[in-house]
Formats: C-alpha cells, structure tokens, sequence
C-alpha cells in the first residue's frame, strides 16, 4: 500500500538525502558571490542563494550535521516536526514546526551557521514538507554530518539526544 508520504516524495520527485529524509533542489540563484566577498569560513564561491523541498517521513529523521551558511526552514504540510540545534554555549534551542500558532508551533525556523542541528516528527507523525533556503546558497562542501562520539564529548550534557538523532559511523 502507497501511503501519503510516498505519494508527495513521487509527485515532487524528492530524493534520499544523507542526512535522512528526502529532498530535491527547486531553486539555484544564477548569480553568485565571489570567494573575496564571503566570510573566511567558505573556500570557493557560492550562490547567492538555493531552496530544496525536504520530507521526513515516520521512518526517517534529519541527523545531526551543520552549514556554514544560516537555513531557513519554511513549514509547508502534514504533521509537526520539531527542530533541534546546540548553540556554541552548548546549550540546546527546541522549536516546534506546524499550524497549530496557538500552541507555539511556528511556519518559519532559522538554524545559525555552524550549529549542529537535528529534527524529526513529533512523536506518532506520518511525515511532513517543508522548505529550506540557504543563503549564502547550499553546496555539499559546507555540509557535514556529525561523528556521534566526538559530538557527544563536545557536548556531554546532550549525548541521549545526540545518540538518538545521529548515523552510525561507517
């Protein structure tokens, strides 16, 4: 049986991501910024700015990993999911992604550059869309997926979470 979930990552002709969940690119600016013009942090130049539908389904969540540009999560459809990132201080930032404006679900979630982020549905969810808007725009070379034991000995006071929402090392 095709459920829901399965029918969107068909109809938008989402892909598997690394990190998990499902993706495709939707938008790639035509102009871009030199390296001379971007902070020391980049190493080439970069688009100005790129966006990706992004799905996470029961089965999948985002695992932990940062940017080096800020992202933009846009809300779209299905369940809430909940967004979670370690702040250089170590401490950690939970916000909820949905409709539901009356119980503190938010439309719109900026992620810091260089924060470990992760999300996933909230629990008993079947999957949910959103949108991500990188600006300096995306590129896999910004993009890096955390080593669970060096980002629990970092951050000892988060290692259930980190645990929990990270990939076993390859």
């Amino acid at each position: 049986m095709i459920s829901e979930a399965d029918e969107v990552i068909r109809l938008l002709q989402l892909e598997p991501h690394p990190e998990g969940g499902y993706f495709r690119e939707t938008y790639r600016s035509g102009e871009s910024i030199d390296v001379q013009g971007l902070p020391e942090r980049y190493t080439a130049e970069r688009s100005i700015s790129t966006a990706i539908f992004f799905l996470l389904d029961a089965h999948s969540f985002s695992a932990f990993h940062r940017l080096r540009s800020d992202e933009i999560w846009h809300y779209y459809l299905g369940d809430p999911l909940e967004v979670k990132w370690i702040n250089p201080d170590g401490s950690l930032t939970e916000i909820r992604m949905g409709h539901q404006f009356g119980r503190g679900e938010r439309l719109q979630v900026m992620i810091p550059a260089g924060c470990w982020f992760t999300a996933a549905l909230v629990p008993g969810g079947k999957w949910a869309l959103i949108g991500c808007t990188v600006a300096p725009g995306f590129d896999f070379q910004d993009f890096e997926l955390a080593d669970r034991e060096s980002l629990v000995a970092a951050n000892p006071q988060h290692e259930s979470l980190i645990c929990k929402y990270t990939l076993p090392a390859r």
